[in-house]
């Protein structure tokens, strides 16, 4: 088995690093694609609108239904 040049070893590893990192930066494109159509539907939900909001009571800090 021939052993490879120190400078092809070199650019295999750059040629690989670059993938990962096109590979990563699609990933994290497609994540917060999906992220942002989640929120925008969340938003819309009509049954989100009838629950009560939560009011943090200053003497306790406990969160509790706003009346």
């Amino acid at each position: 088995m021939p052993v490879l040049h120190a400078a092809a070893v070199f650019v295999m590893g750059v040629v690989g690093a670059v993938l990962v990192v096109r590979l990563l930066g699609r990933e994290w494109q497609r994540v917060n694609a999906e992220l942002d159509r989640t929120r925008s539907t969340a938003v819309k939900n009509a049954e989100r609108a009838g629950l009560p909001t939560l009011q943090r009571d200053p003497k306790t800090g406990e969160y509790r239904p706003q009346r």
